[in-house]
C-alpha cells in the first residue's frame, strides 16, 4: 500500500517539527511494510511575502487526490494578525468540511501531571470539537472601522445537519472507548441558540442507550477539567468552546509540545496538525519539541486504518516521556528536534 500525503511544513518551527514527524514516518513505514509519497506544498508566510498568494483555489482539488495532509504551522509576526490563519487553516477545513477537530488529551506519566493530588492516569480524554460552524464561519464584519461609530458584529451559526453530525460522530466514538461516556459542553442556559445542541444531544442518544451521557455548561466544564479531571472521557463541544477548552487540555496533558489533532471528514481526505503556533522566535534553532507533530502522525496512520503502526509510535513517545529520556516537554529541554525525532525511531526499533 502506497500512502499519498500532502505537506504544508508552514512557517516557523513547521518546517522543523514536520521534518521529525516524516523521519518517524519513514521509520514505522519501513518497519510495518507500507510505503508514502509525499507532495510539498509552499503556503505560508514566505510563499505570500514574495507572491501576495495565500492558498489557491487549485490546490483543493489536489488535496482530494491525496490520502491525508500532514500541516506543521502557520503564522509569522511580519503578515496581519490571523489572514494566513483564516485562508489557510480555516479555508482547508471549511472547503474540504473537515467537520470533526479531535483532540486527545492524555497525560503519559505521573511526573508531568501538572494537577496536585492527580495521576497520569486520570487525565485521558478524547475532545470531538465541531469544526466548520459557530464563531469561526465568518459571518459579520466591520462597520465605519476606525472611527468612534465603529460597530463589529460577529455571529454564531449552528446548523441541525452540522450539530447532529458531529454529535453523532461523537457518540460513535465513545462507543469505542471503554467507559463509554459522552459529555455536552455548551452554554445554552445563556446563548439559547445553543439549546439546539442540548435537543440534537438528547435525541440522538435515545440512538446509544449504551453510552453515559452527562452536560456541563462550558465554564463549569473548565473548573472540573481542573478540580476533577477524571469525570470526562468524550467531550462533544462548539467550535469555539472546542478551542479553548482542548488548550487548557494540552496543560493537563504536559503542555502544547506533545497534544496533536486531527481535522476529520470521515468520507474524505483529512488534515493532521499539532496544536501549537509558529513560535517564530524558536525558528531554526532546532530545539522545538517535535512530539506533538510526531504524535499528528500517530492520528494520521490510525485514521489511514494502520493502527499497529500509530500503537507503536504512541507508545515510543509515552517509553520516553515515562522513563524521563525526554526529560522536559518544553523547548528548555536541553534536546535538539532533530535528537527527540531521532529517539523517537530509535525506540521504535528497539
Amino acid at each position: 500500500m502506497t500512502y499519498k500525503i500532502a505537506v504544508i511544513a508552514g512557517d516557523g518551527i513547521g518546517p522543523e517539527v514536520v521534518d521529525e514527524g516524516l523521519k518517524v514516518l519513514r521509520c514505522v513505514a519501513d518497519m510495518e511494510g507500507f510505503n508514502f509519497e509525499t507532495k510539498d506544498y509552499p503556503w505560508g508566510a514566505e510563499h505570500y511575502l514574495k507572491t501576495g498568494e495565500t492558498h489557491p483555489e487549485s490546490a483543493y482539488s489536489e488535496y482530494r487526490e491525496m490520502d491525508a495532509i500532514l500541516l506543521g504551522a502557520i503564522g509569522d509576526p511580519r503578515i496581519e494578525v490571523g489572514l494566513l490563519e483564516r485562508e489557510i487553516i480555516a479555508g482547508v477545513r471549511f472547503t474540504l468540511d473537515l467537520f470533526v477537530n479531535l483532540r486527545p488529551i492524555k497525560c503519559m506519566a505521573d511526573h508531568i501531571c501538572p494537577i496536585k493530588n492527580k495521576k497520569a492516569s486520570d487525565i485521558d480524554m478524547v475532545v470531538v470539537r465541531e469544526n466548520t460552524e459557530g464563531a469561526y464561519s465568518q459571518v459579520g464584519g466591520i462597520f465605519k472601522k476606525g472611527t468612534k461609530e465603529e460597530v463589529a458584529i460577529a455571529e454564531m451559526i449552528y446548523t441541525r445537519h452540522g450539530v447532529e453530525r458531529v454529535i453523532r460522530y461523537a457518540y460513535e466514538l465513545a462507543m469505542t472507548r471503554p467507559r463509554k461516556q459522552l459529555t455536552l459542553c455548551d452554554k445554552a442556559n445563556a446563548i439559547r441558540p445553543q439549546d439546539l445542541w442540548t435537543r440534537v444531544f438528547e435525541e440522538v442518544g435515545k440512538e446509544y442507550p449504551e453510552i453515559t451521557t452527562d452536560h456541563a455548561y462550558v465554564d463549569a466544564a473548565c473548573m472540573w477539567m481542573i478540580k476533577n479531571p477524571e469525570a470526562f472521557d468524550t467531550v462533544v463541544t462548539t467550535n469555539l468552546f472546542g478551542d479553548i477548552i482542548t488548550d487548557l487540555g494540552s496543560v493537563l496533558q504536559g503542555g502544547m509540545g506533545v497534544a496533536a489533532s486531527g481535522n476529520i471528514n470521515p468520507s474524505g481526505v483529512s488534515m493532521f496538525e499539532p496544536i501549537h503556533g509558529s513560535a517564530p522566535k524558536y525558528k531554526g534553532q532546532n530545539k522545538a519539541n517535535p512530539i506533538a507533530t510526531v504524535a499528528a502522525v500517530a492520528m494520521l496512520l490510525d485514521h489511514l486504518g494502520e493502527t499497529s503502526s500509530a500503537r507503536k509510535i504512541e507508545a515510543a513517545i509515552e517509553h520516553l516521556i515515562v522513563s524521563k529520556e525526554i526529560p522536559d516537554l518544553s523547548s528548555r529541554s536541553g534536546l535538539k528536534t532533530s535528537e527527540i525525532g531521532d529517539m523517537i525511531c530509535e525506540t521504535l526499533k528497539k
